[in-house]
């Protein structure tokens, strides 16, 4: 018989005893962490567990305390956060972060020239790429519209188209929902099923109706540590999960 060797899958992103401190404040203390190419991860706590100052570290827009960062296996701990985006992550802030006297369409279009200087050599033709990304989040018909005086909500969605617009290997979003109704969100997990076909997803959330319906596994994080790690269904019975963050859930 022959010797079959399992196929482990491929680590797109880690990190090895990640620590942020501020002061006396331990905001993130120790963390090892291990996503998966073609992964949905969702990212979970209570207020103040570091989730935000962890996902701020993977970006490059805070800076390593201690313990070292990796992308496809390159060491990108000291590397800033602009450089970051060009080899390939993408993210999307807890507060928007868009271009508010701008138009809709020339937000994405910034973005969409940004993937053009990342990717010397490859033509692309901006304005289709920027009415794909408007379409796939679903305001295309906003795209003359001045970012600034959108709904919220539609901000939120403006951020993820690019996001999008730059077609990075790992998108991470930071609380995507906050904002946006019922029937956005509903159309935003349809999204990002769709945009997981091709793109690996960290996804920090609140709304565990979001969580539990895209997460293929689940991080929690707790007073800036890991508390634990599973698939959904497993982080759902695990007492110490409940007993810090799900229970006290409203």
């Amino acid at each position: 018989m022959a010797d079959v060797t399992p196929i482990l899958a491929t680590p797109i992103l880690a990190t090895k005893g990640l620590k942020r401190y501020f002061g006396g404040l331990k905001a993130v203390d120790g963390v090892d962490f291990s996503l998966n190419e073609g992964e949905i991860r969702a990212i979970i706590g209570p207020n103040g567990a570091g989730k935000t100052t962890f996902v701020s570290l993977l970006s490059g827009r805070t800076s390593v305390t201690d313990g070292r960062i990796s992308f496809r296996g390159e060491d990108i701990t000291t590397v800033p956060a602009f450089k970051r985006v060009r080899l390939g992550i993408a993210y999307t802030f807890q507060i928007t972060n868009i271009y508010p006297k701008l138009s809709v369409a020339e937000n994405v279009r910034i973005a969409a020239l940004g993937r053009a200087q990342r990717e010397k050599g490859m033509r692309l033709d901006i304005e289709t790429e920027t009415r794909a990304a408007l379409e796939a989040v679903g305001i295309a018909d906003r795209a003359n519209a001045r970012a600034g005086e959108m709904a919220y909500g539609h901000q939120r969605l403006l951020e993820v188209a690019m996001g999008l617009a730059l077609q990075p290997s790992l998108l991470i979003l930071d609380e995507p929902t906050q904002g946006l109704s019922d029937s956005e969100i509903a159309g935003f997990c349809r999204l990002v099923k769709e945009i997981s076909k091709s793109t690996t997803i960290l996804l920090i959330e609140h709304n565990m109706d979001v969580v539990m319906q895209l997460a293929d596994r689940i991080t929690v994080l707790n007073r800036g540590r890991t508390l634990a790690e599973g698939t959904p269904a497993e982080i759902s019975a695990n007492a110490e999960v409940q007993a810090a963050y799900l229970g006290t859930e409203a």
